[in-house]
Parts: C-alpha cells; structure tokens; sequence
C-alpha cells in the first residue's frame, strides 16, 4: 500500500481459488444503462447522457463505466454476481472491477495488456474513488495462479511461480478456509496502518519489514515443497500482521485461531485486511477434520476451494 511501497518496496505471495466474480453484458437498443447486482440486491438504472453521481451506490460500476463508456452509442444491462462476499478478505471488490473492465474491453476490443488491465482497476478503485487498500488484488485477478509479486515506485512486477503440481495438491489438501461469520470495513484497517506508518511508529514498521522477509521465505518454502516450513511462516505472518493495527484481530477470530492452533493447525493467517472474513490454516491431514469441526462448533464454517490458475476470462455468446 502507499505509501510505503513507494518508499521501501513491497511483496506480496498470491494464489488464486476457485471463487469467482461473474459480470455479464448485454447490449441495447436505447441509450439506458441497467445494472443489477445480485450481492447487494440492486438494480440501478441510469442514462448515457447522464452523469453519475458516487454515492455509495455501485460507485465501482459507475467508476468503471466512466473510464471506459466515452463515446458510447447504445445502452448497456450489466449483470453482476460474486462467490464471495465483500469485505470477505477475499478481494472480492477489485476481482469485481476487473470483471467489468474485462467486459468492456472485449466488447470494445481495446488493446490493453495484462499490466494496462491491473492498473487500470487499481487506478480506478484506490485513486478516482479513493478506496484504502493495496495493489495485489487487482494484479491476481488479472494474471491469475500462483505469483509473487514486487512493488515500487518505478513498477510492478508479477513473477509467475512454477509450483510443482504436487505440491499444489498437497497444499490445498492441507489448507483449511474458514469463514468468521462476518465482513468488515477493510478501509478503515488499512487508514490506521497507514497512519501509523506515516507517524513512523517503530512497532509497526519491524511488523512491515519482517513481513517482507517472511512473504520471501513463504515463497522458497513453497516451491521446494517444504510446506510444514510454510505453515509455520504462515503463523509468523499472523503474529506480525496482528502488530499494525488493532481492528486486525479480535476476540472471535482469536478464538477460532487459538483453537485451531491447540487441536494441531500449524500456522495461519486472516485474509485480507483483517477484522473478519476469511481464515486461513495449515493442518496436518490427518488432523485437518478435527480442526474444522471445532471451528464450526465455534460458529466458523468451513468452506471447500479448489487453486486456479486461471485469470481474467471473458467470452462472447450470441443468444
């Protein structure tokens, strides 16, 4: 996130799953624009000739649209659906924008690369409507799979990991996911860290810089397949997450993990900003059922995932 990553680097360690952002798009024969959003149970409808308004109300779409609908000639339905919830830590939202811009790019057939993509949506979401967050959602929504990625003032770069297909069935049949029952306002998380950073408090910047270390060795202990060594890191992660805020944890999600954590999970980490959503555990195998029963006995629910190393995919139909 900026602006530390401007100043001291960053690295991120993605994969993606089997949970999706659905956008599709019909064209019309007036110059209307609908959308509906089975997420939030809306249906807005609005005019070409219009100018949209950001009141909280699909600002993501409205923002889309803006970029990308000049010199429109015809309306416009969107249809829009998620697997996941917003604020899940799932990077639903940015996975969202890149759906719509994938939409409109292929409609449009617009020459942008995966890079252009990327920062289009990061521009989009985090700058024009100044949504707090970082740049990897974006990025792994794009490109898809298994990458580690740099971050710096002159560039992103996405470095896709050859990660033995083994070693990915090993891993997902050891990881556990986990649902905390809530969804949280990731912006707020992240302003504080910010701040923090920008205040120069000494805590939160070893937790940042041992974060970067800890993302370098989760990568080598991933493609070597040493992935005890991976759960453990996992862990180290979470401790030093848990040290840039306070809204990152809290009583509930302690619990789910500290239980986990006695009935033999190695390491894990909340997804995303934190303060609920998704989390994530490595378990032994054997011991993996015993962990997610005392998780949902605790109100967690265990949800099932397959990796995919697929990215954005966009193609047309004529019904």
């Amino acid at each position: 996130m900026s602006p530390y990553i401007e100043e001291n680097g960053g690295v991120v360690l993605s994969a993606t799953i089997d949970k999706y952002a659905y956008g599709s798009l019909r064209l019309r024969e007036d110059r209307n624009i609908t959308v509906q959003s089975l997420d939030y149970d809306i249906v807005a409808k609005y005019h070409l000739d219009d100018e949209m308004q950001y009141d909280g109300e699909l600002d993501l779409v409205k923002a889309v649209l803006k970029n990308m609908a000049n010199g429109l000639g015809q309306g416009l339905d969107f249809f829009l659906h998620s697997d996941a919830p917003p604020g899940s830590g799932l990077g639903s939202s940015s996975t969202m924008v890149v759906a719509l811009l994938g939409l409109l790019k292929h409609w449009r057939r617009l020459p942008l690369t995966h890079y252009e993509r990327a920062e289009l949506a990061y521009r989009i979401e985090r700058i024009e409507l100044g949504i707090k967050g970082g740049m990897q959602d974006q990025y792994a929504a794009v490109f898809g799979g298994f990458n580690f990625m740099e971050f710096s003032a002159a560039a992103v770069i996405v470095n896709p990991l050859r990660v033995d297909p083994e070693i990915i069935n090993e891993l997902e049949y050891n990881l556990l996911l986990c649902y905390t029952g809530r969804t949280r306002l990731s912006a707020n998380i992240i302003a504080t860290q910010i701040e923090a950073y920008v205040q120069k408090d000494r805590k939160v910047l070893n937790a940042m810089e041992e974060l970067k270390r800890i993302t370098v060795e989760l990568k080598n202990a991933l493609l070597q397949g040493r992935l005890n060594d991976f759960g453990l890191l996992l862990h180290d992660a979470w401790v030093n997450k848990k040290q840039m805020a306070e809204q990152i944890t809290n009583a509930g999600i302690d619990t789910l993990y500290e239980r986990a954590r006695e009935k033999g999970a190695v390491g894990g980490k909340i997804l995303g900003a934190g303060g609920g959503g998704y989390l994530l555990l490595y378990c032994e195998f054997d011991k993996k059922h015993i962990i997610a029963e005392e998780l949902e006995k605790l109100g967690g629910q265990v949800v099932e995932f397959t990796f995919d190393d697929r990215g954005l995919q966009t193609w047309e139909v004529r019904c």
